[in-house]
């Protein structure tokens, strides 16, 4: 057993080293799960629950400041007792949401804690001494897998027994109730997601999502397909480009741009693409993801400063404050290696304009990578994921990585060469065209049709209530479906939806989510 207590530990430890691979979604219960039950001989039911708990915390992402409760060690752990005690999701549901609360304060303790360091950073960006800064980013980031793989295995070797004696002894009824608990919190992540691009003129698209699997019964990948058919024709009427708005990067580069491709490599650049896999490894409250961008771009300044004092300055200039979507963080590393190049071969080069350019992109570009990734890329990969994982497939998690992972990794490569080559033209072009607005918008569309059909799909929530007098009672749940099927589950979205808008912190929203379902089964309001 205590073999595969360390198992288990490494699938926690392996999903908080996803700060060094790339937001990549590894760390997401639907992949984690099946792992865990693979490690304890069931690997259906770690799928199976891997599945239920994505459902309930598939709009746990961070965004901006925003830490959400940490589904690593939760998920991991509720998943682990679970099979181990025989007593399925409704259980695992029981101990990933508390113990991913616990954990979550125990993670922001250590992003504060990690400002400590960048006094040390900006030590050795004075000295010019780039590799002691590469070792503290990449020791300070295994602090997060080391610190959460012990307290599991803590977990796991001093609370096996207590948990298993503690969950035998759990009656039905509190079994039923967390069943149906578990059943309405995916309402807290569709309304997360909701808030990303849900506003008045793309509200009906929601509901037509809503419409499509509620009356019409479609499969998920059938209303994803649609979106995609929806968006082009939406996008296509309404963003309309004019021949002047044509993206033109056929135009010669200026002279200093030439020169400063001979010299950076495409080899240099595939190395500052790996290295921004580690981008948020040393995320910390104070500075953010700074040393992650220095540690990204370092191969491209130590090709083109060779003495202390300019390396010093390149290296303090990059450990200033920076923060946007992992995903897109590729295309300002790029700008900013080819702007470091005409630094180094012009002296009259405005050295303050390389960072003003990175202040500048910073939101932008989190505002359109974040809707795409966030809001519909991961939409689609766990709509599509978990309709097949719930039932135990094992192609659930396969095709939830392939459909976000391979789009993602191609863009995130390519932008690195895109922003090198064409710099601040890309930029100009960009503007001047009408493509990152159809882009927005498409993806819009497409992300709140799969939502909308989501509570429909994947929320199971019904009504035993009856209406009438003894002997000619009418169930109320046959008059709902009659009227609005899936009523229920669109209702409880809704509510969940505004308490996310009125910014009710996410674990209050998850408990509150949670005491209704237990509490509405235990009155018979809810099954």
């Amino acid at each position: 057993m205590v073999f595969s207590f360390l198992l288990i530990t490494i699938i926690v430890m392996f999903g908080h080293l996803e700060d060094f691979l790339g937001a990549s979604l590894l760390s997401r219960p639907l992949v984690l799960g099946p792992l865990v039950g693979l490690t304890l001989g069931d690997p259906v039911q770690g799928v199976i629950i891997g599945a239920t708990l994505e459902l309930i915390f598939m709009g746990n992402i961070k965004i901006g400041a925003a830490i959400p409760p940490d589904v690593i060690t939760g998920g991991v752990l509720g998943t682990a007792f679970a099979i181990m005690s025989g007593k399925g999701p409704a259980i695992a549901l029981a101990i990933a949401v508390p113990v991913s609360i616990l954990a979550e304060m125990i993670l922001s303790g250590l992003f504060v804690l990690r400002s400590i360091f960048n006094s040390s950073f900006n030590k050795f960006a004075e000295e010019g001494n780039y590799r002691k800064i590469e070792l503290l980013h990449v020791s300070s980031g295994l602090l997060k897998p080391l610190l959460m793989g012990l307290l599991t295995f803590l977990a796991l070797f001093l609370g096996t027994d207590i948990m298993k004696s503690f969950l035998d002894s759990i009656p039905a009824w509190v079994q039923s109730g967390l069943q149906v608990a578990g059943n309405m919190l995916p309402a807290v992540g569709f309304a997360l997601l909701m808030n990303l691009m849900f506003n008045q003129k793309a509200a009906a698209y929601f509901f037509l999502g809503f419409i499509l699997a509620s009356y019409l019964k479609l499969p998920m990948i059938a209303i994803g397909g649609l979106g995609v058919i929806t968006a082009i024709i939406i996008t296509g009427i309404t963003h309309k480009e004019e021949p002047s708005d044509e993206l033109n990067f056929d135009e010669p580069p200026t002279e200093p741009a030439k020169e400063a491709k001979n010299m950076i490599s495409n080899n240099d650049l595939r190395k500052v693409f790996f290295r921004s896999l580690a981008l948020e490894a040393n995320f910390n409250f104070e500075t953010w993801q700074n040393t992650g961008f220095a540690y990204s771009i370092l191969p491209v300044l130590k090709k083109l400063y060779t003495t202390k004092e300019t390396m010093s300055k390149a290296l303090k200039r990059h450990l200033q404050f920076f923060n946007t979507t992992a995903h897109g963080s590729t295309l300002i590393l790029g700008i900013t290696a080819a702007m470091e190049e005409q630094n180094r071969q012009k002296d009259d080069f405005d050295e303050e304009s390389i960072n003003s350019v990175k202040l500048g992109l910073m939101g932008p570009l989190a505002g359109v990578f974040d809707s795409f990734f966030w809001g519909t890329l991961k939409v689609i990969a766990a709509g599509v994921g978990i309709s097949l994982a719930i039932n135990g497939n094992i192609l659930g998690p396969i095709l939830f990585l392939l459909i976000f992972n391979v789009p993602h990794f191609i863009l995130r490569y390519n932008l690195t060469f895109i922003g090198y080559n064409t710099g601040n033209m890309f930029l100009q072009n960009l503007a001047k065209s009408k493509i990152m607005d159809k882009l927005t918008a498409g993806a819009s569309i497409l992300g709140l049709m799969v939502i909308g059909a989501m509570p429909a799909i994947l929320m199971p929530v019904t009504t035993p209530l009856t209406i009438g007098t003894s002997g000619s009672e009418v169930a109320l749940q046959g008059i709902l479906d009659q009227l609005v099927p899936n009523m229920i589950p669109l209702a409880i979205t809704f509510l969940a939806y505004y308490f996310v808008k009125k910014n009710v912190k996410t674990t209050w929203l998850l408990l509150g989510i949670l005491a209704l379902g237990f509490v509405g089964n235990i009155i018979h309001v809810f099954a």
